[in-house]
């Protein structure tokens, strides 16, 4: 099974047990602690290894991850017995798309050839928000490429208001 697929999977069963236990903020918290201490290249080595006993990896996980909820341990434990430490970036990724689109949220990715502002982020966020019709949770990105201007990616629209566009359209329309 392609790891998307099943890492969506997995997200969206954990989702359904946060929503019914109504602690979506808990479990995204813990998501991402053990994301952080799994996706530790040395800690995963680690824990993939079969010669390690199972009881050595539970102790080490408990041990590297005191505060996370015990059904989100549970988790940790489970993506390690079955080695689907491979799944965690998509399903920490589904999860919070599922939390933004419980929350009534938009997540928008936004690119720009140098570094923003706050006061800058929240204009944007406003204006792609008026656009998106939602709430809009930025995702930043700095590309050099682009020379100047910005690129907005919300779902399924894009705009594109970077440097690189128009200079390209300039040079179409030039020739």
């Amino acid at each position: 099974m392609a790891k998307g697929v099943s890492g969506r999977r997995h997200a969206q069963a954990v989702f359904e047990i946060a929503l019914e236990n109504n602690d979506l903020d808990r479990w995204q918290a813990d998501l991402e602690t053990i994301a952080n201490v799994l996706g530790n290249p040395e800690m995963a080595a680690i824990l993939e290894d079969p010669k390690v006993e199972p009881s050595k990896k539970r102790e080490m996980l408990q041990n590297t991850m005191p505060g996370i909820t015990p059904t989100a341990m549970n988790l940790a434990y489970f993506l390690v017995a079955k080695n689907r430490l491979r799944l965690l970036p998509a399903l920490l990724a589904e999860f919070g798309r599922l939390l933004n689109a419980h929350y009534g949220r938009e997540e928008a990715e936004v690119v720009t050839a140098v570094p923003i502002s706050d006061e800058e982020k929240e204009r944007i966020a406003k204006d792609l928000a008026a656009i998106a019709g939602k709430e809009v949770v930025l995702s930043l990105k700095v590309d050099p490429d682009i020379m100047g201007g910005l690129v907005a990616r919300i779902g399924d629209k894009l705009i594109d208001g970077s440097v690189r566009t128009r200079l390209k359209d300039l040079r179409k329309s030039l020739a």
